[in-house]
């Protein structure tokens, strides 16, 4: 599917659905406790539907309503499932489920659309091992497909996690397993998000120690319990509607925000601000007002879903803006460095990549946009098409984004949205 923008002000206010990550982790929750849970708000996207029918597949009951999920769990014990899990585009369920399997004896089969077969497993699978489990790659190379088999004893690993989605399976899987569970983590890319991991084991009780994300020592022989709780909405998404007010250099109130709440993109609220944004904390949500935007160093290693959408808000502020210590960018559905590059070139940013992210030379000292419309690829990335919506609202001229259906992995309603505070979209 093409979509066609033309320049426009981003103005008013919008809702932004919820978490993707925190939906996730409610659905793999859900699916251990006994009894019903019910997820309140969740957010229903391709990737939390590939979610959703795994979870079926190791034998939850869930029911779905409007803006409510009911899952009845396996208390502990997942089923085998009858047939091969296809993640789909989902690396969050791929990597938080590749857990689960090893709490059940027999081998589970997992694969996924191709950009999930180039993403590296190899040290969550390891560490699986370590644990008791069985592992097997299919091809030897760590990646997808993979078959894991139980059953989790616990004991001692050493991770490195240029994801931290490999230490969340880790978490999630080692209060169930027989024994104690000790892990050493020498790298740890990400971490507000192994924060959100933990403050769902905080909430479940579960009995752990963290010195300082460099070892976490899980109690085994534990379990989850049935709970009822809402969503909150998802920074990640929100960054969008956010750098759209700072390209347009308008006012935008985007609501369902809890400051409160672990979500590491929280801080492109305050990234906004040091390129010279003026923001307005509300209760439920915050109010970006764009303006005279001036180049800054960021460091993006704990946000790095953000890096699409502020290399574009770069490509608006005068000066140089260094996206930075984000390595992980590269491991995502694409590698967002290059493919970021390589776009917004397309539609005249002056821009360079860094191995570990990217640099951004911006407004043109005359004041006109950098930016120009042109046709453009979001090669199958779901943030990569929505950041290059946000840049056709500032470029001069029309531009034509292919692959727009990409935004249904995590954000179906993002057109139909913008729409709503623009009227630029076709």
């Amino acid at each position: 599917m093409d979509m066609t923008i033309r320049p426009a002000r981003a103005t008013g206010s919008v809702r932004i659905p919820g978490s993707k990550s925190h939906t996730i982790r409610a659905l793999v929750i859900a699916t251990l406790a006994g009894g019903e849970s019910t997820i309140l708000d969740p957010l229903d996207s391709s990737d939390t539907q590939a979610c959703v029918d795994a979870c079926r597949a190791f034998g939850a009951e869930i029911t779905e309503h409007p803006g409510k999920w009911t899952v009845t769990g396996t208390a502990g014990k997942p089923m085998t499932p009858e047939n091969v899990i296809d993640v789909r585009n989902s690396g969050t369920t791929l990597y938080l489920l590749a857990g689960i399997a090893a709490l059940q004896e027999h081998w589970v089969i997992f694969t996924g659309d191709g950009q999930i077969r180039s993403r590296p497993a190899g040290p969550l699978l390891q560490s699986l091992k370590d644990l008791g489990a069985r592992v097997l790659s299919t091809k030897s190379d760590g990646r997808a497909p993979f078959l894991v088999g139980g059953t989790l004893a616990g004991g001692k690993t050493i991770i490195s996690c240029p994801t931290s989605q490999y230490l969340s399976g880790l978490l999630l899987a080692a209060p169930l397993a027989s024994g104690d569970t000790e892990i050493e983590i020498t790298l740890l890319n990400e971490k507000p998000y192994v924060e959100m991991t933990l403050s769902w084991l905080d909430n479940q009780h579960i009995k752990y120690e963290n010195d300082n994300f460099k070892r976490i020592f899980v109690r085994g022989g534990q379990k989850y319990v049935p709970f009822s709780r809402s969503i909150p909405g998802d920074f990640s998404s929100a960054t969008f509607f956010l750098c759209a007010a700072a390209v347009c250099g308008t006012s935008l109130t985007v609501e369902g925000l809890d400051f409160n709440d672990p979500q590491g993109d929280k801080a492109v609220v305050g990234m906004l601000e040091a390129l010279g944004c003026r923001i307005e904390r509300e209760d439920g949500g915050v109010t970006v007002h764009g303006g005279n935007l001036a180049g800054c160093d960021l460091d993006l290693n704990a946000t790095p879903d953000a890096l699409p959408a502020l290399a574009v808000t770069a490509c608006f502020a005068e000066g140089t803006t260094r996206l930075l210590n984000v390595p992980q960018a590269r491991l995502k559905e694409t590698d967002r460095i290059t493919v970021m590059r390589e776009e917004l070139s397309r539609m005249g940013a002056d821009i360079e990549e860094l191995p570990d992210g990217l640099v951004i030379h911006g407004r043109r000292k005359d004041g006109k946009p950098r930016l120009a419309g042109t046709r453009v690829n979001g090669r199958g990335d779901h943030r990569v098409v929505m950041a290059l919506a946000i840049a056709a609202l500032g470029a001069a001229g029309e531009t034509q984004i292919e692959g727009a259906e990409a935004v249904n992995v995590t954000f179906p309603e993002f057109f139909r949205l913008l729409d709503s505070v623009t009227k630029g979209v076709e």
